[in-house]
């Protein structure tokens, strides 16, 4: 399963504050604020890597 955020805002800055929110809070940016044809703005990330093995893979035999 992949995990994905995105911020949709009625402007730029709005939307760059929502992503800086996200990155903020241990995502990693995948797209940058865009404008889309609805007149729109999104932004999307995905929580930043980790080297912390996931809890359904903890003591599972390698």
């Amino acid at each position: 399963m992949a995990i994905r955020v995105s911020v949709q805002a009625d402007d730029e800055d709005e939307c760059v504050e929502g992503l800086a929110r996200l990155v903020d809070a241990g995502f990693q940016p995948v797209m940058m604020p865009k404008l889309l044809t609805d007149n729109r703005w999104m932004a999307r990330a995905v929580p930043a890597p980790t080297t912390e093995p996931r809890p359904s893979q903890a003591g599972a035999p390698r």
